[in-house]
């Protein structure tokens, strides 16, 4: 017996009816959009979206701004891992095997920024106490030192900047394959290339924060192109606590009163306290960056084998 394909169209709020005795057996094909996001889809969206509003508040650069977005950022990752974690996940990564491949190498990327960081911080800390101690002493063969190396530290900041804007501008945005990818492969892909977009923008925002603190007024032989915008209002001249202790406070130390030198050594630790929250945020993207690395690589690697075999 062949069955009547019946097509149907679906309106709100329609009465239902169900026939008493159906003698033939219907196959329905409704006529509607496609189905909806996933809820962990949505709410990615919307901390996508407030990623954006927290980017476009370029005047209130402090240290709560900062950590703020570094939160945002964790938690960004936490909802794609969450969504790498889906069957259906698994099965549209699976149609666009090349793309995911490439998408890994930059994460890899971001994990390796974001590493380099760790180290960064952890060696800047060891420099703050070295000069708190040549504060106290007023010993300012000393504090030259720790000037060089904060320096070097916006040096090394610039080069992250630098590093992640590359993976900007390899991000393989079209990698479909559109000889079998869906309406639910597109919408993945596209959200995908939204949280790399935005972790380059907080990472910009981050990095180049801690660099231009750092960076004295002698040090352009660093090479740093700021943007125009920077250059007119000043909008990117680092984060308001980072700039607390400035080239200028810290030298001719044997020449401040004792209250003076007690006023820098204060600002001296209210900036290590500083670095250790922007680094305990930072350590949080990284964890986060790693799973979400191992949650794509694990479903890549389950549906290599089961191509394979």
């Amino acid at each position: 017996m062949v069955g009547v394909f019946k097509r149907s169209l679906s309106f709100p709020n329609k009465p239902t009816t169900r026939p008493s005795k159906p003698t033939i057996s219907y196959h329905n094909r409704s006529v509607s959009l496609p189905c909806r996001s996933h809820p962990l889809i949505s709410q990615l969206k919307n901390e996508i979206a407030e990623l954006k509003i927290w980017s476009s508040n370029p005047e209130e650069r402090t240290l709560g701004w900062l950590c703020d977005g570094l939160s945002r950022l964790k938690y960004v990752h936490d909802f794609l891992d969450d969504i790498l974690q889906l069957p259906q996940t698994q099965e549209s990564l699976g149609r666009q095997a090349k793309w995911v491949e490439k998408i890994l190498e930059d994460f890899l990327r971001f994990v390796d920024v974001y590493g380099i960081f760790q180290t960064l911080a952890l060696a800047l800390k060891e420099e703050q106490l070295a000069a708190q101690v040549a504060i106290r002493k007023k010993d300012d063969s000393k504090i030259a030192l720790y000037i060089k190396s904060r320096n070097n530290m916006a040096k090394e900041m610039a080069k992250l900047v630098y590093a992640v804007r590359c993976i900007a501008g390899s991000c393989p945005v079209l990698g479909l394959n559109s000889s079998v990818s869906t309406v639910a492969d597109t919408e993945l892909v596209g959200i995908i290339v939204d949280v790399i977009e935005a972790t380059v923008s907080v990472s910009v925002a981050f990095f180049n924060g801690i660099s231009l603190s750092f960076l004295s007024r002698k040090s352009s032989w660093m090479g740093l192109r700021l943007p125009k915008k920077a250059k007119s209002d000043k909008v990117e001249e680092g984060i308001q606590e980072f700039k607390q202790v400035g080239v200028e406070t810290l030298w001719g130390l044997r020449k401040k009163r004792d209250d003076e030198v007690r006023m820098v050594l204060k600002r001296m630790q209210n900036l290590e306290m500083c670095i250790g929250d922007v680094e305990g945020e930072a350590e949080k993207v990284f964890r986060s960056l790693i799973n979400t690395r191992v949650s794509l690589l694990n479903s890549f690697t389950q549906l290599k084998k089961k191509t394979d075999s």
